[in-house]
């Protein structure tokens, strides 16, 4: 099985080429780009590309959880963003600046418990169910006991997450449901593999630079615009957090592309004291969540997502980045045609990251096919043949 469907329901797969850097100074290890060309690694803030940005209040039974969402438009229907495991509401940055540029839309980016700055009270109860309320209680919140019409839309982990709300009817004014490139089939069969994926990652970085620079170059975030921003989400600064594996936890995931002499034992070991050193002096940078620790829930998210995607009674699309992800109980459906599909090619399994203006231009047109939304700017629709 190939690395990319080992991790495709957590949300962190190769994806296209990155765009051209912008220039400008770089932090992180050295690159060689040609000849007087560097990227530019510095973060993005999500100001760029949302206009708004809001923490949710919702009340429980333990007391008070906050959501943090980011917010666009002010007129159409909500489309109401969930993103991948590990990753945050940030991860749809860019293309809620390309859906936005083409219909009439509201969005909502919304960061699930455990991830963003979401704070709950218990963050490590993330089941399916648990978190299927919490996008209805958001909503809730929101916009009272008249919500707008609301389009779901969910990438990996989100769009299963979409899919368990939707089926529980908690968003009483749902008119569509969106997932992007999760299978069920494809997902249930990577989960063996998926501890090994994990335990292959950096465990922490020396900046938001650095950590920016290894999604780039470890082929997570090609799209080096989405990266600046959605890393800062995935990512949090820790103080005194050092790691037992040294140089590998900031390092290994640095493409260096000069060539390195042999050197012997005693002076690795020393560039490995000095990384130590350098990692409690900069205060590194580590994951929001560990992903790990949430295995008892993967699960929960995935069994059975063919059928309960079937069987929601509105208008479906989804987004693939190849036509061999689908399972037995997908293909059927979409022979029957019970949702439209569209495959996007070159794309990993960040399909909205690597590729968003394809990605808007596919929801678009689904929202302007079913009358839910008004184009806007000239667009003009491009039906798919599937």
């Amino acid at each position: 099985m190939s690395a990319l469907e080992k991790s495709m329901h957590l949300g962190r797969l190769p994806s296209r080429p990155p765009l051209p850097g912008s220039g400008g100074s770089q932090s992180g290890a050295k690159m060689r780009m040609g000849p007087g060309r560097k990227r530019d690694f510095s973060p993005v803030s999500w100001s760029q590309y949302f206009e708004s940005m809001e923490d949710v209040e919702v009340e429980n039974e333990t007391g008070k959880d906050t959501f943090r969402v980011y917010k666009s438009g002010s007129e159409g229907p909500v489309l109401l963003l969930l993103h991948g495991g590990g990753h945050s509401a940030l991860s749809w940055a860019v293309f809620t600046a390309a859906i936005i540029s083409r219909v009439q839309c509201r969005i909502v980016a919304l960061d699930l418990r455990g991830h963003g700055e979401t704070k709950v009270k218990n963050s490590e109860d993330l089941s399916a169910e648990t978190m299927a309320k919490d996008v209805g209680n958001v909503v809730e919140a929101m916009y009272g006991d008249l919500p707008p019409p609301i389009m779901l839309i969910g990438h990996s982990m989100g769009g299963a997450i979409a899919v368990h709300t939707a089926s529980s009817n908690l968003v009483p004014s749902l008119l569509g449901l969106c997932m992007i490139d999760v299978v069920e089939g494809t997902a249930m069969d990577a989960l063996n593999s998926m501890q090994n994926f994990l335990r292959g990652r950096p465990k922490t970085f020396k900046s938001l630079e650095n950590a920016i620079e290894w999604s780039v170059k470890s082929g997570q975030i090609r799209n080096l615009e989405s990266a600046r921003v959605s890393m800062v989400g995935q990512v949090k600064q820790c103080e005194g957090i050092t790691s037992p594996e040294g140089s590998k936890s900031i390092v290994e995931g640095i493409i260096e592309e000069e060539e390195e002499d042999e050197e012997g034992s005693e002076s690795v070991n020393k560039r490995k004291k000095e990384d130590d050193m350098e990692t409690k002096k900069d205060h590194p940078y580590t994951w929001r969540i560990e992903l790990a620790k949430t295995e008892k829930y993967w699960d929960g998210w995935f069994r059975g997502l063919s059928n309960l995607f079937l069987s929601c009674p509105i208008p479906k699309l989804l987004l693939l980045a190849g036509v061999d992800r689908l399972d037995k109980d997908l293909t059927i459906g979409q022979m029957q045609g019970k949702f439209q599909m569209q495959v996007l090619p070159q794309c990993g399994h960040a399909v909205h990251e690597d590729a968003p203006d394809k990605v808007a231009e596919a929801v678009a047109t689904f929202l302007i096919r079913h009358r839910f939304a008004e184009p806007i700017g000239g667009f003009q629709c491009v039906f798919p043949g599937c």
